[in-house]
C-alpha cells in the first residue's frame, strides 16, 4: 500500500507487526496481534480504526504511542523515522507530539490524585509552563477548553467525585496539556453513557479545528467512526482489510467483513435492531494464522483460493484499498 505513505502526513506506519509470547516454558505460543499494517494520517485528519475486540486496534495505538516496541515495521512522524528503542529524552520529545486518550476514564486517572495535580504533571515533566501561578492558570484554561466550567470547581476534586463524562474530559485535557500534534483515542466513548457520547465526540472535533489536531479514532462502532472520521480503516485478526473515505466505506463497503459490520449496526428505521446475519464460524485463533485469508472461514463468498493463499491489499482508486480476492488480483 505504498501510495498511502505521504511525506506530508503527520504519521506514516509501514509494515507494522507485533507478536506476543504466551504460555509456559514447555508450551510457548506466539500471538500474531498485528500483521504488516500500513497506514497514514494527514494533518488535521481523523482516521477511524474499526474492528471487533481482538482485531489489533488497541495494539496499533500502543505501538504508535511507544508503549510497546514493534516486532517489525517502521513508524514515521512528520516524515522522520522513529527508532524502536529511544532514550528518556527522545521519548519525552516524541510524547509531546503523540498523546493517548484511554478507553476507561475510571482507571486511567489515579484515584489518589486531584484533578489539578493530574493536569500539572505533564506541564511540569515537559516544562510547558513554569511557576505555580502559571501552571494554575494553564490548568484552568485546559479545563475550560474541555467544557469543565467553572474550572475552579474541578481542580480540587478527586476522580470519584466526577461523572464518567467529566473524567474523560479530564483525560482529554491531560492529553492536550503538552500541545500534541496527534492524539490516539482508544474507544474514548465506549464506556460512557449513550447520552453523553455525542458531546465527547463533538468536543474532540471542536478541539481538532481549534488546535489543528490529528486523531487516530479507535472504535468498534462503525456509525461513530463515520461521524468522527475523514477516512475509515477496517481491521480483522491483525490485518488491515479495507481503507477509504468515511462515506465510501459506509455507503459502499467492499470487503465482506466491512459489509458484516455495516449490517450489524443498529438502524433507527428498524427499531434499532440489527439485521440478521448470514454468517457462521468463529474469530480465528491469533496463535495459528491461517494460510489464506483470515476471514475465509466466516465469509459467505469464500472460494478455495481464499483458504490457500493470502490476498494482497489492492488499490481500487486514489484513497481506496481492499484486501480481498473478490476484486482483481
Amino acid at each position: 500500500m505504498q501510495s498511502d505513505y505521504k511525506v506530508e502526513n503527520i504519521l506514516n506506519v509501514k509494515g507494522l507487526k507485533k507478536e506476543f509470547k504466551i504460555g509456559s516454558f514447555t508450551n510457548v505460543r506466539t500471538v500474531h496481534a498485528v500483521n504488516g499494517v500500513d497506514l497514514g494520517i494527514g494533518q488535521k485528519e481523523v482516521l477511524g480504526l474499526v474492528g471487533e475486540s481482538g482485531s489489533g486496534k488497541t495494539t496499533i495505538a500502543r505501538l504508535i504511542a511507544k508503549l510497546y516496541d514493534p516486532t517489525d515495521g517502521k513508524i514515521f512522524l512528520n516524515g522522520k523515522e522513529i527508532p524502536h528503542k529511544m532514550n528518556r529524552k527522545a521519548l519525552l520529545n516524541y510524547r509531546k507530539d503523540v498523546q493517548m486518550v484511554f478507553q476507561d476514564p475510571f482507571s486511567s486517572l489515579n484515584p489518589l490524585h486531584k484533578v489539578g495535580y493530574t493536569l500539572s504533571r505533564p506541564l511540569k515533566v515537559h516544562k510547558i509552563v513554569n511557576g505555580n501561578n502559571n501552571i494554575k492558570e494553564k490548568i484552568e484554561e485546559l479545563l475550560e477548553e474541555c467544557g469543565l466550567t467553572p474550572a475552579k470547581d474541578f481542580t480540587n476534586k478527586y476522580p470519584h467525585e466526577l461523572s464518567g463524562g467529566q473524567m474523560q474530559r479530564v483525560g482529554i485535557a491531560r492529553a492536550l496539556a503538552v500541545n500534541p500534534k496527534l492524539i490516539l483515542a482508544d474507544e474514548p466513548t465506549s464506556m460512557l453513557d449513550v447520552s453523553i457520547r455525542l458531546d465527547i465526540m463533538n468536543l474532540m472535533l471542536d478541539l481538532k479545528e481549534k488546535n489543528g489536531l490529528s486523531y487516530l479514532f479507535i472504535t468498534h462502532d462503525l456509525a461513530g467512526a463515520h461521524y468522527m472520521s475523514d477516512r475509515i480503516a477496517i481491521m480483522y485478526a491483525g490485518f488491515l482489510v479495507e481503507i477509504g473515505s468515511s462515506d465510501d466505506v459506509i455507503n459502499k463497503p467492499m470487503h465482506p467483513y466491512t459489509q458484516l459490520l455495516k449490517k450489524a449496526t443498529p438502524k433507527p428505521e428498524s427499531g434499532l435492531e440489527p439485521e440478521k446475519l448470514d454468517i457462521t464460524g468463529e474469530v480465528p485463533d491469533l496463535t495459528k494464522l491461517l494460510p489464506g485469508c483470515q476471514f475465509a472461514p466466516r465469509c459467505p463468498f469464500a472460494k478455495q483460493r481464499c483458504s490457500e493463499e493470502p490476498p494482497k491489499m489492492l488499490q481500487i482508486d486514489e484513497n481506496r484499498f481492499v484486501r480481498c480476492f473478490l476484486y482483481k488480483h
